[in-house]
């Protein structure tokens, strides 16, 4: 080990604190730290120069590749201008451009507004305060309520954890945010009281497939259905598209594939291709407009970092990208070398493949088909052993998460579920 790396690892080990790490474990035995310092398209570097695969796309967030050239000169010439500017106030072109990029992505008279933010949960955040303030500018004061999904997940702001579904991030911090009532169905959607559906401002969910819950699918028709319960109880839709944006499940948005438009349309992760933190929130001319009026109608609401000039120059690039090389037309050879490459692994831990596009979950169990017990940490365990055979992601309990970047050649992508299927098979056995 280089002395630089056997310094950055001290460092990073007396003075770091990590997302969703336990540091008692982090580092500890032969476990030592990954410190990654270069990439290049789907593929990164760590500081003992081994190269890996970015098989989560750098937590669900590259798109086009790292060192992308276009998006790389886009940043650049933004930087002999200007790199940020308050947004407070004052406007400045690449935020105006960006704006007008993704409002033209829908249909003319449909999401026309966009509120910039800084990452996924002030993306869905700036969308439930605006759903709360619109209902009480609009002569809706008892609308207040929310619905979420079972296991979903919407981010870690505390309106946003309000919102999401899974104990292990939220429920400590439950009885501090909003009024949510969580449901696993349409069916039970259905089944609520009258007086509860009368009080709810707002619906969200995760579109087509939800991610933190295992990546699992919904059913085909599921969005298309909700949206038809929301019209019909004058119930705003929210669409939290954080993951799925951007070409991940085989369209540029999740609800383009069963016709939905939102009245909230959160997005944030793959918005800069993955380069700068950024995030919009996309909603409609009527929402807007109930904003309007003396200054007790504003949206007080924003950040520092608002419309940063920065990023969004890195994502009017990714949105050039995504013309220039035909972005989405070249997906369906690569979604279907996920499928093949996956269903080549054969390994009977293999419980189930959940695949949407180019996002997959391999949930791992037992021969009797029963959980692992979680003490065992197989997912944990499969994906260090990946590390091995040049292939970085990381795993929900024992759902190992695949989602290559859209640049993916399918040949790195066969060669990806490769490197996963020596790994179960180093962890699990044969």
């Amino acid at each position: 080990m280089s002395e630089d790396a056997a310094r950055w690892q001290e460092w990073d080990r007396f003075h770091c604190w990590h997302p969703f790490t336990q540091h008692a474990e982090w580092g500890a035995g032969e476990d030592e730290p990954l410190l990654l310092v270069g990439g290049e398209g789907a593929w990164l570097v760590d500081s003992e120069g081994r190269r890996y695969f970015d098989g989560n796309s750098s937590i669900w967030t590259n798109i086009h590749g790292h060192r992308h050239p276009v998006i790389d000169g886009a940043v650049r010439a933004q930087l002999d201008r200007v790199a940020h500017t308050s947004f407070l106030g004052a406007g400045n072109p690449r935020a105006a451009e960006l704006a007008k990029r993704l409002v033209d992505l829908f249909p003319q008279g449909t999401l026309e507004r966009v509120f910039f933010s800084d990452d996924g949960s002030t993306a869905v955040e700036a969308a439930v305060k605006m759903a709360i303030q619109y209902r009480q500018q609009s002569g809706q004061e008892k609308k207040t309520g929310f619905v979420a999904f079972e296991n979903g997940y919407h981010g870690d702001t505390m309106g946003a954890s309000s919102l999401g579904g899974v104990s292990q991030f939220f429920e400590r911090f439950r009885s501090f945010g909003f009024p949510v009532t969580h449901v696993a169905s349409m069916e039970e959607l259905r089944d609520l009281p009258l007086e509860r559906v009368e009080d709810l401002a707002a619906v969200v969910i995760e579109p087509l497939i939800q991610g933190v819950n295992e990546m699992r699918p919904w059913p085909a028709g599921r969005l298309a259905e909700l949206r038809a319960w929301c019209d019909a109880q004058d119930v705003h839709l929210i669409l939290d598209e954080v993951m799925t944006g951007f070409g991940r499940t085989g369209t540029m948005f999740a609800c383009e594939q069963e016709n939905v438009i939102p009245d909230f349309l959160c997005l944030a992760k793959g918005l800069t291709g993955g380069y700068l933190p950024l995030a919009a929130t996309l909603t409609t001319a009527k929402v807007f407009e109930a904003f309007l009026g003396d200054a007790e109608r504003t949206f007080y609401y924003g950040h520092s970092y608002t419309g940063n000039q920065l990023g969004c120059a890195a994502a009017l690039a990714s949105l050039d990208v995504f013309d220039q090389e035909r972005v989405l037309e070249r997906l369906p050879s690569r979604i279907d070398a996920l499928r093949c490459g996956l269903a080549a692994i054969g390994n009977p831990a293999v419980y189930e493949v959940r695949q949407c596009g180019l996002i997959a979950g391999i949930e791992l169990r037992q021969e009797d088909r029963k959980r692992f017990p979680a003490e065992d940490r197989i997912g944990a365990r499969v994906c260090r052993a990946a590390r091995a055979f040049g292939l970085l992601t990381r795993a929900i309990r024992d759902t190992i998460v695949l989602m290559p970047p859209l640049c993916s050649a399918p040949e790195e992508i066969t060669q990806a579920c490769e490197a996963l299927g020596l790994a179960i098979a180093e962890v699990c056995g044969e």
